[in-house]
């Protein structure tokens, strides 16, 4: 399943050349940063949160739980902005939930069909 949504996919094939640039920039920062890619995928959803930009939301939680952030680190995150935003950071928390255990149950299933338990 792709996290990425339908209007960055569009982006991504439509704009080849704006993307390659966009990417470039993107990796530039990245480089740049002295956070941990967890830490920094947990900072970017809580920004993603506070906008009220969902669509970015399972990339970012999908990210975030491959570099070993946990359930309930995704809601403290995507919750941390409350205080300064208000409530429009609540509206990313049911699709970061969702993305969340959509993958943590998949990676259960997947062990348990490794482990010869299907």
């Amino acid at each position: 399943m792709s996290h990425l949504s339908n209007a960055f996919q569009t982006f991504l094939s439509e704009a080849p050349a704006h993307a390659a640039a966009w990417h470039a920039a993107v990796k530039g920062l990245d480089d740049a940063s002295a956070l941990d890619k967890k830490t920094e995928e947990l900072a970017y959803l809580a920004v993603l949160a506070a906008l009220g930009r969902t669509s970015g939301v399972p990339f970012h939680v999908a990210s975030a739980q491959a570099h070993g952030a946990s359930r309930e680190e995704i809601i403290s995150a995507v919750l941390l902005g409350l205080p300064a935003a208000g409530s429009i950071v609540t509206q990313s928390l049911p699709v970061a939930v969702a993305t969340y255990d959509e993958a943590a149950s998949a990676a259960a299933n997947n062990a348990d069909k490794v482990g010869g338990q299907e």
